[in-house]
């Protein structure tokens, strides 16, 4: 949380006050998902790609944001912008499908809404 993403001087600090080999604290930071090694983006957009948002067309959500933004799904947007993230479950199934745009949940998105509230977050004009 204090530095967003963790970077080799993070990883070092980290492995130095654990009193750890360096390669141990790599270990479990690659291990989880949560852990990113690289800076995020302005914004946050994670879209749910779970069976019940996958059924009801959350690949198009992806791609179309993806398109739009110049983002591919795990990274940042050349510009910084915007990071583009999918996940396997968000528990919201009976909201399907879901997109948590800077921490805020959106639910029964279409291509076309998830990408006027990207649209309307990056623009600075709210959007969650």
């Amino acid at each position: 949380d204090v530095f967003s993403y963790l970077d080799e001087d993070v990883l070092m600090y980290v492995a130095r006050a654990l009193r750890l080999p360096p390669s141990m604290v790599y270990g479990v930071a690659t291990f989880y998902q949560l852990f990113t090694f690289e800076a995020p983006g302005d914004h946050s957009c994670t879209v749910c790609t779970g069976t019940a948002c996958f059924v009801k067309g959350a690949d198009e959500i992806v791609v179309r944001i993806g398109d739009a933004r110049s983002v591919a799904p795990g990274s940042t947007a050349d510009d910084g912008s915007l990071t583009l993230h999918t996940a396997r479950g968000l528990g919201s199934c009976g909201l399907a499908p879901v997109m948590v745009l800077d921490g805020d949940v959106h639910a029964h998105q279409s291509p076309t809404s998830a990408l006027e509230l990207v649209d309307a977050a990056l623009d600075g004009n709210g959007g969650g």
